[in-house]
């Protein structure tokens, strides 16, 4: 029998030389995980593939050394800001300079995109927060109130709000909408150097040299909590992409933190020095750091690394996303919804306040652009990955962990204990096929019947979907079998028994966690409530519902339903199929001749903030159709009322070929 292997924690990638001078800024492409950026005091950009040695493109132009770098969501554009204060915006794809940005009159600190329109925010040693229109070449707003540098920036996931840090000991939240200032967060007694947003809940996180992670709640207004016993100042924080908790990078080591109450769950030793920026991709952790003209990335496996101080039950996965702190929980804070939002007083002010700092194209623009190159350094790899029009094959080298290097021997062993503990727990559950009940009958039987098992099984409503009562029953071996003892038939009545409880108390508890929201909110954080649990059952018993009332139907409900709808089109389970049919329909008929005319709309004139979320939410739904409508196709060959129904979706869809 083969010894298991005992694999890595947190391990090195790679080393490379990054730049023939100093590195200055690197930066994570946060939708891959795979994309890296770095900056020099050699003026140059240049682009990697995380893993891959050597350099994909090269981009120039800047005058002066690299300060900051920031990739947008979908990694097509990166913008540069240089410490004459100069930005530059680069599309990838293209391989060209797309827009210079000058203004800033120093140093620049801090830049993010806005998650939905072509804005970016950049951040300044001048002290000034200025938001450029990257299409129009302008700067729409300066916002004022810092003091010192602003070292960090970030957009609120609905785009409503931006977060800055900064030297002064101030983290401060601006208004885009009204383009004022809502609230200044003060406690921090060192530079805030970071600042990040909860995905989910109205939750903000700030770290600072002064050794402190602070949580603040952006309802209230107030702390929510403070870690306070690290020994080196804070260097990045990232949310897990669930809420569940936050990865703090600090010097050597990685940190998860819960806040409601403040907790720390586990210390993971990374020898990376200073880490620069983390990013999550395959429940992997990338973590990147730099010294003199090298960079350096890591890998933390999140698999093994707790998440919440309960020990793991190992029964379902159902049962799962109930254990860490989830915005649906005991706090019950308010999640972003997406309203509708209105940039009208934005735009008067716009062209009130701005129209002198607008800097108009000037022949020395033109110059600089002229000047300002991409050399594609591997024409493979920039193929592969910038290849204009090419999405599909863009994701697949994306897709795969990296695969962890063997254990190292007992003594050297660089990872903390506390993490190879939890390992133990986890690694030996799945050998005891304990973590999915509804399979185990099946596997478990020795009998050909089930394992010739129909690939739909029927709508039945007179046994629970996915057990068998012949599965708790004695087996019956041959037509002269002798009486059975009661012992040994209670014995076989309840040898299922503990696995229904299971199975039974975790879809009770999760329905009554999307119940308590729906209490306390509307349909659409209850169905983000239900994605969020993981299991299929509610998401279809919610539908039903959703279903019988058209008008409860918006287009948030669409980008949050289409992944679900997917799935349920593949379930084995008819029951399951029908609902996704339905469900379809609905948003087919309400909702498809909206999204085409919207996507077919020639672009508006000035920043309107809401029809770019109506955008990006169409773009959003065209895509996930798009996916869905192969399902449909592979499908609309099947006989009987399954066919029928799925040959209707496909007339429906006939407008997205």
């Amino acid at each position: 029998m083969a010894v298991a292997v005992t694999t890595k924690t947190a391990w090195k990638l790679q080393e490379i030389m990054a730049h023939s001078s100093n590195v200055s800024s690197v930066v994570l492409g946060k939708g891959s995980g795979r994309m890296l950026a770095t900056g020099g005091d050699d003026c140059r950009v240049n682009i990697w593939s995380v893993s891959k040695p050597n350099c994909i493109m090269s981009l120039t132009g800047h005058t002066s050394p690299i300060e900051s770098l920031q990739v947008n969501p979908n990694e097509k554009l990166i913008v540069a800001g240089s410490r004459s204060g100069s930005i530059r915006v680069w599309d990838l794809e293209a391989a060209k300079v797309l827009r210079t940005l000058p203004g800033h009159k120093a140093n620049i600190c801090s830049l993010h995109f806005h998650p939905f329109g072509s804005f970016v925010a950049s951040g300044s040693l001048d002290t000034n927060i200025k938001l450029w229109d990257v299409r129009r070449k302008g700067c729409i707003f300066t916002f004022k109130g810092h003091t010192e540098a602003v070292r960090c920036l970030r957009f609120s996931p609905d785009g409503k709000w931006v977060a800055s840090a900064a030297d002064d000991h101030t983290v401060k939240l601006w208004d885009l909408t009204a383009g004022k200032l809502m609230f200044e967060f003060t406690g921090h007694t060192g530079p805030v150097n970071v600042v990040e947003f909860h995905p989910n809940e109205y939750l903000l996180a700030s770290g600072s040299s002064d050794r402190t992670v602070r949580f603040w709640d952006l309802e209230k207004f107030q702390v929510v909590s403070c870690i306070e016993e690290e020994a080196t100042p804070v260097r990045c924080v990232l949310f897990n992409p669930d809420g569940c908790c936050l990865y703090s990078g600090f010097q050597d080591s990685l940190r998860v933190y819960g806040w409601e109450p403040e907790r720390c769950f586990d210390v993971v030793l990374v020898n990376w020095g200073k880490v620069a920026d983390l990013s999550i991709s395959n429940n992997q952790l990338i973590g990147v750091s730099f010294a003199q003209s090298t960079v350096s990335s890591f890998v933390v496996d999140l698999s093994r690394v707790p998440k919440s101080d309960s020990v793991p039950h190992g029964l379902i996965r159902d049962d799962q996303p109930l254990v860490p702190p989830t915005p649906t929980g005991s706090s019950l804070r308010r999640i972003y919804d997406r309203p509708s939002t209105s940039c009208s007083k934005p735009q008067s002010r716009v062209k009130h306040n701005s129209e002198s700092e607008r800097h108009s194209p000037s022949s020395e623009d033109d110059r600089d652009e002229k000047e300002s190159k991409a050399e594609i350094q591997n024409q493979e790899d920039y193929k592969e990955i910038f290849q204009p029009k090419n999405a599909i094959c863009r994701t697949p080298p994306r897709n795969e962990p990296f695969p962890a290097p063997p254990e190292d021997e007992p003594g050297t062993a660089k990872e903390a204990v506390k993490p190879s503990q939890a390992v133990d727990v986890q690694t030996s559950l799945p050998k005891q096929e304990l973590p999915d009940p509804v399979q185990r009958p099946l596997i478990a039987s020795s009998t050909s019947l089930s394992r010739t098992e129909p690939s739909v099984i029927p709508a039945a409503r007179n046994e629970p979907i996915g057990l068998k009562a012949s599965d708790f029953l004695p087996a019956v071996k041959s037509q002269s079998q002798t009486e059975l003892v009661d012992e040994e038939a209670m014995s076989q009545i309840r040898k299922g028994h503990e696995t229904m409880c299971v199975v039974l108390t975790s879809r009770h508890k999760n329905l009554d966690a999307v119940r308590a929201v729906w209490s306390t909110s509307d349909i659409k954080n209850s169905l983000d409530s239900a994605v969020a649990i993981n299991d299929l059952s509610v998401v279809v018993d919610l539908l039903n519902i959703v279903n019988q009332k058209a008008s409860l139907w918006k287009l948030d409900l669409c980008t949050i339903v289409l992944p679900q709808i997917e799935k349920l089109l593949q379930s084995k389970y008819e029951s399951y199929v029908q609902t996704g049919c339905t469900s379809l329909k609905l948003i087919l008929q309400r909702f498809l001749p909206l999204i085409t005319d919207i996507l077919a709309a020639p672009p508006s004139v000035g920043v309107d903030i809401s029809r770019e979320e109506r955008l990006h939410k169409c773009k959003l739904c065209y895509k996930q159709l798009k996916n869905i409508s192969n399902v449909v196709k592979n499908k609309s060959g099947l006989s009987g009322r399954h066919g029928s129904a799925f040959r209707e979706l496909l007339l429906l869809m006939a407008v997205l070929d």
